[in-house]
């Protein structure tokens, strides 16, 4: 996926002078949003109420409740899914089934924006180098050398990473 930086033109800030571009890059959440229907916020708003501890409670209720109920505690009259609670089995299944499908949603929806995060910060990365070359180039800076110095830098915190990873040095 690429996703381009909006461009437009105004005018200088000193008597009109001619045009000067003004970059607007794209915001994650922006482009994220944009692809982000009512069946995608549903999933993300289901997945989130599994995800918490209220979900857990009102369950640990339920289930003592019915429990309770099927155990005969309120009577044999009140008892719909004697012991062991195959209707109890069934919809707890079917919840799970359904709440992994919503996790599996949410998570393709995570990847999804974790692409757009990575391809802008790519996009980022490309536009500060050119604009560092050119800059270094307009300063009288030798690209070469800088680069040589960026490389043995990276090499070196490349293999203090490993070894405190205790992977062995590339």
């Amino acid at each position: 996926m690429h996703y381009d930086g909006m461009t437009s033109h105004r005018r200088g800030p000193v008597g009109g002078q001619g045009p000067h571009p003004v970059i607007r890059l794209p915001h994650e959440q922006e482009l994220f949003a944009r692809g982000r229907g009512v069946q995608d916020r549903l999933a993300d708003m289901i997945t989130a109420f599994a995800g918490s501890m209220v979900f857990v409670y009102v369950h640990m209720v339920w289930f003592a409740g019915w429990i309770m109920i099927n155990e005969g505690i309120f009577g044999q009259d009140a008892v719909f899914d004697p012991f062991p609670f195959g209707l109890l089995t069934m919809i707890v299944s079917l919840e799970a089934i359904f709440l992994s499908t919503f996790v599996m949603v949410s998570q393709n929806r995570q990847a999804a924006r974790d692409t757009i995060r990575a391809d802008l910060n790519f996009e980022a990365s490309v536009r500060s180098e050119v604009w560092s070359t050119n800059l270094g180039r307009a300063l009288g800076l030798d690209p070469e050398e800088i680069e040589r110095q960026t490389q043995e830098l990276l090499a070196t915190n490349r293999d203090k990473m490993n070894s405190e990873m205790g992977r062995p040095s590339a």
